[in-house]
């Protein structure tokens, strides 16, 4: 859908503020919870479970989406509007995870009608939550090389084999695996396989992590039977669609923390420094070093905040992510990860807390989120996997032997 001019926007503006309005629950406000690892598991408030729904029957939970499919069906300026409504009122899109993040962008491309019609109502409605199989104890840079076995039994697959690292395993209701269907080739020799987590023989055992939250999982399959319409594309033509799926989430990665970087998020570091660092007799901070290093970040999270609205408006033309969402997936993480380090370092002695008394929720989120953010290098593509992407894909560097791509 084309974008529209400044008139029709405006009168779509009016439309979506009228909405959010009147569906909205006001309770919620500027205090609606991001799904992150330590509510993941928590069941949802009477208020939220209202607002997933309501936003979840207009679709505007994925608002680019077609409207065949129960998504919004709205202009990608549309979308941004809405987001400027929903930002304005502190309401956040409960429509979150991997469904509609990662799997639902790369199922538009490659799954059939069916799959289509099938999976697509309750990722836009919230109503199931999905999780991603790919990485392995044997397979993690070098994805290519896994082992998780789909066994040709005739009208389904048989599965056996381990994943490892999967987001949320213990509360998915489907998996979007990668398995081996060819023992003799390797890229060439892998399917995408939706697999139903409630089906006999799929267990996952929750990692308990230097965060203290468990939000990764071990995951076994143990002879499970895959119906055959769960192969999305063509059999031994995983690989396309796993690396095309790796660009949806390093591009919805960028974006998420894109978005929540400038001038709130670098003014919150600020005005803790005020608190606990304190200000000298003209109100800036006493610490010139800390100061300085502060007004260094808020440029850089600046640069990234309007970096992401070019990336947006560069794919207007619904060409999807391309290779730049590694070089937005490692500035991202780094800009996230130099906050909660500026943030820790702020809060000083209190910023060694873990649990008990003498520090209040936000310290102890605080560092807490500061362990768990380490992990940002790593998940969606390690930094160096994608450095040499950026190197190979868009400065056009000679292929060094043994570099993964």
């Amino acid at each position: 859908m084309a974008d529209f001019g400044a008139a029709e926007l405006e009168t779509f503006r009016k439309e979506a503020r009228d909405w959010l309005a009147e569906n909205f629950p006001p309770a919620l406000g500027k205090n609606q919870p991001e799904l992150t690892e330590a509510n993941m598991g928590l069941p949802p408030t009477e208020d939220m479970k209202l607002w997933t729904k309501r936003i979840g029957e207009k679709g505007w939970g994925t608002p680019t989406w077609p409207k065949a499919y129960g998504g919004g069906g709205l202009s990608q300026a549309e979308a941004r509007v809405l987001a400027e409504e929903m930002n304005r009122i502190g309401a956040r899109n409960p429509i979150q995870g991997m469904g509609p993040g990662m799997f639902g962008h790369t199922l538009l491309e490659y799954g059939n009608e069916e799959q289509k019609l099938k999976h697509f109502p309750p990722i836009v409605k919230g109503e199931l939550r999905w999780c991603q199989g790919f990485s392995e104890p044997g397979a993690g840079s070098d994805l290519a090389s896994l082992t998780t076995k789909a066994e040709d039994k005739g009208d389904h697959y048989l599965v056996n084999g381990q994943k490892i690292w999967t987001s949320g395993a213990q509360y998915a209701d489907w998996c979007f695996c990668l398995v081996r269907t060819d023992t003799t080739k390797k890229h060439e020799g892998i399917s995408f396989l939706l697999i139903d987590m409630h089906s006999p023989g799929v267990e996952a055992r929750p990692i308990k992590m230097i965060s203290g939250g468990s939000a990764q999982c071990e995951t076994f399959f143990t002879d499970v039977k895959v119906p055959k319409e769960n192969l999305v594309g063509q059999l031994n033509g995983g690989w396309p669609i796993a690396k095309r799926l790796l660009q949806h989430e390093r591009n919805g990665m960028g974006n998420r923390l894109g978005a929540q970087t400038g001038e709130r998020s670098t003014e919150g570091v600020a005005e803790l420094a005020k608190k606990y660092v304190g200000t000298d007799d003209t109100g800036r901070l006493s610490d010139a070093d800390l100061r300085a290093r502060i007004i260094a970040h808020k440029m850089e999270e600046q640069a990234l905040r309007l970096t992401v609205r070019r990336a947006a408006a560069e794919t207007r033309g619904n060409s999807g992510p391309s290779a730049a969402t590694s070089i937005m997936k490692n500035v991202s993480m780094k800009t996230m990860q130099d906050r909660s380090e500026l943030t820790v370092e702020i809060l000083g002695s209190q910023g060694l807390g873990w649990e008990g008394a003498g520090f209040d929720a936000d310290e102890l989120a605080a560092v807490r989120g500061w362990l768990g953010g380490k992990a940002g290098s790593i998940y969606g593509g390690s930094q160096e996997i994608q450095n040499n992407i950026i190197a190979k894909r868009i400065l056009n560097l000679p292929e060094m032997t043994g570099a993964v791509s």
